[in-house]
């Protein structure tokens, strides 16, 4: 960190990782944070988020990527691990189609906890083990269609489209909020350029300055 780079940043975005037990979720994120992968399928325990900054045109993003810590297995994830992320990566495996039959189920949880306007991709990991798959691409892509989901396809393991699945979630999110900050700033624009609430401006801007004066 002797460069600081992770530290510079303009956004902050939280997103979630959220799936079936054994699916990939831990590696999906180690793999994106730190280039990592581990053989050893031991369930996450405990809260666990890691970081990376990324540049999208001129802005930096700090992702804060939060991984459900095994607590999927006692359907304990509170209402805590939802608050304030704005993406969320929904995580099946697709040689184990009980992984992919409760996705509707965890999309339910999610929208209980989160923001309604929270981005959402269904992601169908271990792509590497194409001989083994129980989940037809199309059929995952049809769902994630019907319900406004993006759709990708990965490989922790062999770092299939890992990058491409962090990197379009937190483009959506930056294309959404830079659209936010854009409208409130027009709002504002048009609250100066406007007289007292409830009156209606008079003709030419000039009053704008002087109101309650």
């Amino acid at each position: 960190m002797g460069n600081g780079t992770e530290e510079d940043y303009n956004f902050v975005f939280k997103v979630v990782l959220i799936g079936e037990s054994g699916v990939g979720k831990t590696n999906l994120l180690s793999r994106f944070t730190r280039n990592e992968f581990s053989h050893d399928s031991r369930t996450t325990i405990g809260v666990e988020f890691s970081t990376r900054t990324v540049l999208l045109g001129t802005a930096a993003v700090k992702a804060q990527i939060w991984d459900t810590a095994g607590l999927e297995r006692y359907r304990a994830i509170t209402s805590a691990y939802y608050r304030g992320a704005v993406g969320a990566l929904l995580v099946f495996d697709l040689t184990k189609h009980q992984t992919y039959t409760v996705v509707e189920r965890w999309l339910k949880e999610l929208y209980d906890h989160a923001e309604a306007t929270i981005v959402v991709m269904l992601v169908g990991n271990k792509s590497d083990l194409s001989q083994a798959r129980e989940v037809p691409t199309e059929e995952a892509r049809m769902f994630a269609e019907n319900n406004g989901l993006l759709f990708l396809e990965t490989s922790a393991l062999d770092s299939t489209n890992v990058e491409l699945a962090f990197e379009t979630v937190l483009k959506e999110i930056f294309a959404k909020v830079s659209k936010q900050r854009q409208n409130s700033t027009r709002t504002n624009a048009i609250a100066l350029g406007s007289a007292q609430a409830g009156q209606e401006p008079g003709p030419g801007e000039k009053r704008a300055c002087c109101i309650n004066l």
